[in-house]
């Protein structure tokens, strides 16, 4: 097998359309559906219909310029159709999907993106991103494309080669990570990068601190007559192969952060994770609580800490110790060792999830390149390397971790089909016990990759 290795976030700012501009654009081969016009109609479609779905075509349909949703797709028909009535309640006439665009099932998202489309919305379960991510890109789609982008080192390789395919295309690549475009956070990392702290990549940046601690997620518990696949799937944050494990799912914004502060990846992970406050057989098989140590190529450590723990205190922060002083990032503020303290107010900014929108459809428009698909590839690998960590025990690497053939996806997608057909590899078959309990990772004993 050949050994890749993501590009650093330095080589991603090299490439991306954020700093290349629109002098490239004369350089490649635009195909149909990249527009240059502001009065064009841009027609989205829809994959993934939950909240975060919606809440992602809520956003498209609230930029400037004429766009109409034409198509939706999702595993269950309710979904897409709660989805469509909830988008046309809020959008009215930029709602313009016909009952038969209404597409349903495991096949439902080459339906939807062969629908005549110009930009296509992925917000499925995270495990199923590599492979819409990759046919959209083959059908020569504009892509926006929720955090994470993968949950395995197989999923990751998919997604860093369809984005190789889509930067020859010049096609748009957009990724959920929406601090980037967070007007706070682009300002303190600005002054990190000018040197406040000290130099970002020759060891005087000592330790990063980052932080998702909340409380318990939804829990959808088992239905009469569903079979093991839909069930998995209605429940999808608590199975690695869909979700990831929390440190995948909600941590990877706080990674990315730290990331963007290094303009690197970690090249090793250690650290250690459980479950000690929930353990009941609708909670699958995810940690309630992981803790990594992260380590840069200058030997700057990261400590990453996340859980899912009620009535404890919460925090979603990152923070940075240089030698010449300390950054609260996520809250805008520096204390510098010489006295001088810098802040940035937060009223008035704002919604960043909104403004990824506008920024990533004014390239559309405007026909400048863009794409963060390796970034959301870098990012979603960290935090899969910190769950290879705490549910092996063992120091991961970041080449071990990025090249692993550790697959946790079925063979076929099929609501029919028994477990053993779904997962021929019992080491990765999420199959309940006889306790009703689903195999959970036990470090010293979990294979690391």
């Amino acid at each position: 097998m050949t050994k890749i290795t993501v590009p650093s976030r330095r080589d991603f700012l090299k490439t991306s359309g954020v700093a290349a501009g629109a002098a490239l654009a004369g350089t490649l081969v635009v195909p149909t559906g990249v527009f240059a016009k502001g009065d064009d109609t841009i027609k989205i479609g829809l994959i993934g219909c939950g909240g975060r779905g919606t809440g992602a075509a809520d956003q498209a349909l609230s930029t400037t310029g004429q766009v109409k949703l034409v198509a939706v797709a999702d595993a269950f028909e309710d979904q897409a159709q709660k989805a469509v009535a909830g988008l046309k309640a809020q959008h009215g006439d930029r709602v313009d999907v016909k009952s038969d665009n209404v597409f349903v099932g495991f096949d439902a998202y080459k339906q939807a993106i062969d629908s005549g489309i110009d930009l296509i919305v992925i917000a499925t379960s995270p495990g199923f991103r590599p492979i819409h991510f990759e046919y959209a890109v083959q059908q020569g789609k504009n892509i926006f494309m929720e955090k994470p982008v993968a949950t395995d080192g197989p999923g990751i390789r998919r997604v860093m080669a369809a984005n190789q395919e889509a930067k020859k295309k010049n096609l748009k690549v957009a990724v959920g990570l929406q601090r980037h475009h967070q007007a706070g956070y682009i300002e303190t990392i600005k002054r990190i990068h000018d040197g406040a702290l000290g130099g970002i990549d020759n060891g005087e940046i000592e330790l990063i601190r980052v932080y998702w601690n909340g409380t318990t997620p939804w829990v959808r518990q088992r239905r009469p007559g569903q079979t093991e696949m839909e069930y998995q799937m209605r429940n999808w944050y608590f199975f690695t192969w869909l979700c990831g494990d929390h440190i995948v799912e909600q941590h990877i914004h706080n990674l990315d952060v730290a990331n963007w502060i290094k303009n690197a990846h970690p090249v090793s992970a250690r650290g250690i994770g459980g479950r000690t406050l929930r353990n009941g057989p609708d909670h699958g098989q995810i940690f309630d609580h992981h803790y990594v140590e992260y380590t840069y190529a200058d030997g700057t450590k990261m400590a990453s800490q996340c859980r899912h723990w009620d009535r404890s205190k919460g925090d979603v922060s990152e923070h940075v110790h240089g030698i010449k002083g300390y950054c609260d990032v996520s809250g805008y503020r520096m204390q510098l060792r010489d006295g001088t303290v810098w802040s940035q107010r937060r009223r008035g900014e704002r919604n960043a999830y909104q403004v990824e929108h506008d920024d990533f459809f004014l390239a559309i428009r405007n026909n400048e390149p863009y794409n963060e698909a390796d970034n959301g590839a870098s990012s979603t690998m960290t935090a899969i390397l910190g769950r290879m960590a705490t549910y092996s025990g063992e120091e991961v690497t970041w080449d071990q971790g990025i090249n692993s053939d550790l697959d946790l996806h079925p063979a076929i997608y099929d609501f029919k089909a028994d477990p053993e057909v779904l997962w021929p590899d019992p080491t990765v078959r999420p199959v309940r016990g006889s306790d009703g309990q689903y195999p959970i990772a036990k470090p010293g004993f979990t294979r690391a990759f």
